[in-house]
């Protein structure tokens, strides 16, 4: 079983992760922010990632810290569970539709972090959640997962289904690119025989 386990303290947050990328979308979440409880579910269900989060922070000032320190030690913990990312595909591409909205998410297992980010997100606040927080929380991934990420809004006018379709195309992306190549018999998924590593 390939998993993360994180445990990240600051003087705003206290985050805890435990990642599985072999498992079944088994998801116990509790940030604090409940948009991103929503939006961890849909990562976990749809990429069928098993994840374990426990946070807590200064969401009285606002929900900042919490959700950019959740993407940090999510993305530490799927770099941890993706090791030197031998035998894996590697590559993902995924398009999800949620009603009106279409979202095209492209990402490589590179371990060169790299977010181009591309939704156009109507509103201001999904509820008390603030849409200037998913690119946040995106950059957080990548920048310590080792991600190249591309994420592009084909479609959509309602706030929470462009956002939805957001996640739920990178978790499908990401099971595909994390899966196991079969015919790659163990071996780095690289001509040069080498993938950078996130974090060093």
């Amino acid at each position: 079983m390939r998993t993360g386990t994180v445990h990240r303290v600051t003087g705003e947050t206290d985050v805890r992760v435990t990642l599985g990328l072999d498992g079944h979308g088994s998801c116990q979440v509790a940030t604090g922010v409940p948009f991103l409880d929503h939006m961890l579910h849909q990562l976990s269900s749809h990429g069928l990632i098993d994840l374990e989060i426990q946070a807590t922070g200064d969401t009285h000032i606002d929900d900042h810290h919490t959700n950019e320190d959740v993407g940090i030690a999510v993305g530490q913990a799927l770099a941890q569970a993706l090791g030197d990312r031998r035998g894996i595909h590697r590559f993902g591409h995924f398009v999800a539709p949620l009603d009106e909205a279409l979202v095209q998410v492209a990402l490589d297992c590179s371990g060169r972090p790299h977010l181009s980010y591309g939704l156009t997100i109507p509103a201001q606040r999904i509820g008390s959640y603030d849409t200037e927080l998913v690119r946040e929380f995106f950059v957080a991934v990548a920048n310590n997962a080792g991600l190249t990420l591309h994420i592009r809004q084909l479609d959509g006018v309602n706030s929470h289904h462009i956002v939805e379709a957001c996640f739920k195309a990178f978790a499908r992306a990401l099971r595909l690119a994390v899966e196991v190549d079969p015919r790659r018999g163990g071996a780095v998924p690289s001509s040069k025989g080498v993938l950078e590593r996130a974090g060093q």
